[in-house]
């Protein structure tokens, strides 16, 4: 190989990485536009937010990102920007935001103080509440408190509570707000059972159906869509209480608020089109009385 040839390929090989590294340094616009792509990342089997579909995504969520990245087109005037999907780990999820892998992480998430650290968020997409399946043959105490029908008064309702919730295996997503959640209720409640961690929502509700666990927590919505999908003859039951609520939002790079601003404006837009109350109504079965008001809260002026 001649050395003019060799010379050659360093200098484009140099420019090459200078490119990567500018564009790893820019802002979400400034590299969706030097790119012409723009990256929507998700968590596959997360049903109905988002899930696997061949080469894409489909889900609540990715309708909702579909349009964010119509508003990231229209701005900057990119009518041949093209959509990548990109499949992230629950571990990896906030890092792949924050490092530029992808652009926008669709699957709502639970804004932690920890996790903001690192990235920033949306307004909320979606509501997420706290809700327990368990097997029809159930006992009645361990119902009964799960439901609330105890008495909340005095020492005998704490009594009555920790005989109902004590000696029961209950399973959870590791690692998530809902871990921290039943640890410190136990503990407040001073019941003794045992708490075991799993992957996913279909692996806790498996234990369930397997008698190795006698209730699974989750985000409700999600348990519903895996029982009437997978689970429909596995005689169990999803709860009608939901312990706790929380905000969801989609994640995008903490140090650029002109990214965050348009995100946020077309969600907005989104919510006072009633366009999120179609994606509501095509993947969430339909929106309460309690969500349409919190719709009107989360949108900005």
């Amino acid at each position: 190989m001649n050395v003019k040839l060799i010379k050659t390929i360093h200098l484009f090989f140099v420019g090459l990485l200078g490119l990567m590294s500018l564009m790893a340094g820019a802002n979400t616009l400034e590299r969706v536009r030097a790119s012409n792509t723009f990256t929507l990342g998700y968590l596959p089997d997360f049903a109905p937010f988002s899930d696997q579909a061949g080469d894409k995504a489909t889900g609540y969520a990715i309708d909702l990102c579909l349009k964010i990245a119509d508003k990231v087109k229209a701005d900057l005037g990119l009518q041949g920007m093209q959509v990548r999907y990109q499949a992230v780990t629950d571990s990896e999820k906030m890092s792949a935001v924050s490092s530029g892998k992808v652009d926008i992480l669709c699957t709502p998430t639970p804004p932690t103080l920890q996790e903001r650290k690192i990235v920033s968020f949306s307004v909320p997409v979606y509501t997420a509440g706290l809700s327990a399946v368990v097997r029809e043959d159930a006992s009645e105490p361990l119902l009964n408190a799960l439901n609330g029908k105890v008495a909340h008064t005095g020492p005998t309702w704490r009594a009555t509570v920790n005989h109902g919730l004590s000696n029961q295996t209950y399973a959870t997503i590791a690692g998530g707000v809902t871990e921290a959640w039943i640890r410190q209720k136990m503990q407040l409640l001073g019941v003794v059972a045992t708490l075991v961690t799993v992957p996913n929502v279909d692996a806790g509700i498996k234990l369930v159906a397997e008698g190795k666990a006698d209730a699974f927590f989750a985000e409700r919505m999600m348990i519903k869509n895996l029982l009437s999908t997978h689970y429909a003859a596995a005689n169990l039951i999803l709860l009608d209480r939901i312990f706790e609520y929380a905000p969801t939002a989609m994640a995008v790079d903490r140090n650029d608020e002109n990214f965050r601003l348009l995100v946020d404006t077309a969600l907005s837009e989104m919510y006072r089109s009633g366009e999120i109350e179609q994606a509501y109504d095509k993947y969430l079965g339909g929106i309460s009385n309690l969500g349409k008001k919190l719709f009107k809260v989360y949108a900005l002026p």
